[in-house]
């Protein structure tokens, strides 16, 4: 009986083509916002989970995120190494300042400082260079593709070179990418590329531009308060957590670890901001479309073939029978438009990485576009058993 109904099934291809049209929309359409949501709300933090070497992050109480502006006075840093269970605290600079190209083009970079004597909170991957290149004069290291915006050089000026006396360079002639030997302008202050480097896409634009700590001071507007975070590396056997608790009730200052900044981060961005609710709505429109578009077809489908249900009826099938065949019309269907869905969202994904759209699929994302799927699949069947409960065999062969 079974294998009749997938005969069924497969016989009704214009119907069986609209269900997993259907069906394979509506799990696209809610994987595929639901990854864009990961890889958008995972940049609001990823910088905190690039820099792992340390084990607590302090900053002033009332910050809500990592990029939020509220800097800490330069004796805050003393108060917090005074602190028992403390291996050694580095300062940080993170803001946003504006770079003057050779060609006078102006581009805003995510300028981070680091510490001048541990280099702490430096670059995870570095293309070419070396990091102790920092501790030249006016260096900094450069990210390079960055899907935000790459920083981009005159075609016709070598590394190094600055335009000549009344050379006039065409701001939409060819470019090339920055390269070691590059000079650039951070606030008016001269900054000599001296490293290449990857690191994670974060939420604020621009490409990120690494220096020693004393420099980025020098490139910032001057400020009362300059130090964005304090990176704290606890003594071995110390639990950072209570370090933590140590540092806030000494200092007065915020302290977390790494995993609890995020997640501050992240609560902020999905409480204070309409990102959530703009893809929620996206996702549940998905779902709805699957149940109007898949619902309907199955149901004329079902409606298509009570005659042959009413045939098996009066042949002795059992109703149990009858509504598990249309359940398993309903399983092959669903499993096989999933698939179609999935396919398209992971290709998607393979062709959007290392683009500008933030995309990330984690585990959890198939399963929830896997039982959003069964869901409208039991709907669709349920309305469809109904009409199956109530068939009457004498009155399909009076039809007939």
């Amino acid at each position: 009986m079974f294998r009749y109904a997938i005969k069924m099934l497969f016989g009704d291809s214009a119907k069986f083509y609209g269900i997993l049209l259907g069906l394979g929309f509506a799990s696209l359409l809610i994987a595929q916002q639901a990854s864009i949501f990961v890889g958008l709300m995972s940049r609001t933090f990823a910088f905190i989970g690039e820099v792992g070497h340390v084990d607590i992050w302090v900053f002033d109480p009332t910050q809500s995120y990592v990029d939020e502006p509220k800097p800490l006075r330069e004796t805050a840093i003393d108060r917090v190494r005074g602190v028992t269970g403390v291996a050694w605290a580095a300062p940080l600079y993170k803001g946003l300042l504006v770079a003057t190209l050779p060609d006078g083009k102006r581009q805003i970079c995510n300028v981070i400082g680091i510490d001048d004597d541990t280099l702490a909170a430096g670059p995870a991957e570095i293309v070419a260079g070396s990091l102790a290149d920092l501790r030249q004069p006016d260096a900094v290291m450069v990210q390079v593709a960055s899907s935000q915006q790459n920083m981009m050089f005159p075609a016709e000026l070598a590394p190094g070179a600055m335009p000549a006396p009344g050379q006039r360079i065409d701001p939409k002639g060819p470019k090339r990418p920055v390269q070691i030997g590059d000079i650039i302008e951070l606030n008016e202050h001269r900054a000599h590329v001296v490293g290449l480097v990857k690191c994670a896409e974060t939420f604020t634009p621009g490409p990120t531009v690494y220096t020693v700590y004393s420099r980025a001071l020098t490139y910032a507007p001057p400020a009362r308060r300059v130090m964005s975070e304090i990176l704290v590396k606890a003594t071995d056997g110390t639990d950072p957590v209570e370090l933590c608790a140590r540092i806030r009730e000494q200092t007065g200052y915020e302290a977390l670890v790494p995993w609890d900044y995020s997640t501050r981060t992240l609560g902020y961005w999905m409480r204070e901001t309409g990102i959530p609710i703009n893809f929620g709505i996206a996702i549940a429109l998905g779902f709805f479309v699957g149940v109007a578009i898949a619902g309907q077809m199955f149901y004329n489908f079902t409606l298509d073939n009570l005659r042959y249900f009413g045939a098996f009826k009066a042949m002795g099938a059992s109703t149990g029978t009858l509504l598990g065949m249309v359940a398993l019309q309903a399983l092959v269907a669903g499993v096989l438009g999933l698939g179609l869905g999935l396919g398209a969202v992971s290709a998607f994904g393979l062709n959007a990485s290392g683009g500008k759209l933030a995309f990330k699929m984690l585990w959890q994302i198939p399963l929830i576009a896997a039982g959003a799927v069964l869901i409208i699949c039991i709907l669709a069947s349920v309305v469809s058993m109904w009409k199956v409960v109530r068939l009457d065999p004498a009155d399909v062969f009076k039809g007939a």
